[in-house]
């Protein structure tokens, strides 16, 4: 009788098994990971509030020593679809207006009753841009992807890839690191058309624990000056304004609001 030799067999089921079990494991994984796309909404409800907001804004840039060089306060009306006013309060700028509506942007000036036409990029103080605290609303404007888990210092976080879905947008491309648990944004590097890193972003939250509220978000340029810029969100508050103030001729026509 001849002698029967079940090695190879055995290899060959061995190695199917284990192919099923890293396909299986690999979909269980994929299956569990997170929707970016709620993500990035989670986050923005931390960053931005949710719904028409007012919003007191202050920005501060630094001087390479650290010490402080200038400060404004702003007020931000955050309304639907897409549209912003942003209010100048300190007494260097009182009077100046921006308005956002959709992609267009414009400057009024006092005493001026043309509104002017800028971009997202317009600076309105260190290296805050008008885009930076008039718009930025991730999960409308980009699409997201999942890179990689990662640690950022200490802290499980969750590494994404956010590309522009207009040319018109401040920044074309934003790496964005978010906390694995509550989606809050730790830090985010910010590219420009030409794929160059114009700002590095850091977010400080209101709580370490259970946060409710981005209360910081400091700016470090890439491109010259490398100073920090901070932008502080003093209050918010709901706030719906009159529908005519989102009109740029109304305002360059009625330059007192309030």
């Amino acid at each position: 009788m001849k002698k029967l030799f079940y090695p190879a067999c055995m290899n060959l089921l061995s190695l199917l098994s284990l192919s099923c079990l890293l396909s299986m494991t690999t979909a269980q994984a994929a299956s569990q990971l997170p929707d970016v796309s709620q993500m990035l909404k989670a986050t923005d409800q931390l960053r931005v509030g949710g719904g028409n907001m007012q919003v007191e804004t202050e920005i501060t840039t630094f001087q390479r020593d650290g010490s402080v060089e200038k400060e404004r306060k702003y007020r931000v009306y955050s309304q639907a679809q897409r549209q912003s006013l942003v209010l100048m309060q300190s007494p260097a700028e009182k009077g100046q207006k921006v308005l956002m509506s959709g992609d267009d942007f414009w400057m009024l000036l006092p005493g001026s009753q043309r509104p002017m036409r800028i971009t997202p990029m317009q600076k309105l103080l260190g290296d805050a841009s008008v885009g930076d605290i008039a718009t930025m609303n991730w999960a409308e404007d980009y699409q997201a992807s999942l890179v990689a888990e990662e640690k950022c210092d200490d802290k499980a976080c969750l590494h994404l890839r956010l590309d522009a879905s207009r040319k018109s947008l401040a920044y074309q491309h934003i790496e964005l690191w978010i906390g694995k648990k509550f989606y809050e944004p730790l830090k985010a590097d910010l590219y420009v058309q030409s794929e160059k890193l114009a700002k590095q972003a850091r977010f400080v939250m209101d709580k370490a624990q259970a946060p409710t509220a981005v209360v910081e978000m400091l700016l470090a340029d890439q491109l010259s000056n490398h100073k920090e810029t901070r932008i502080r969100y003093l209050q918010r508050q709901p706030k719906t304004v009159p529908e005519q103030w989102l009109n740029p001729m109304f305002l360059a026509k009625n330059p007192t609001l309030e």
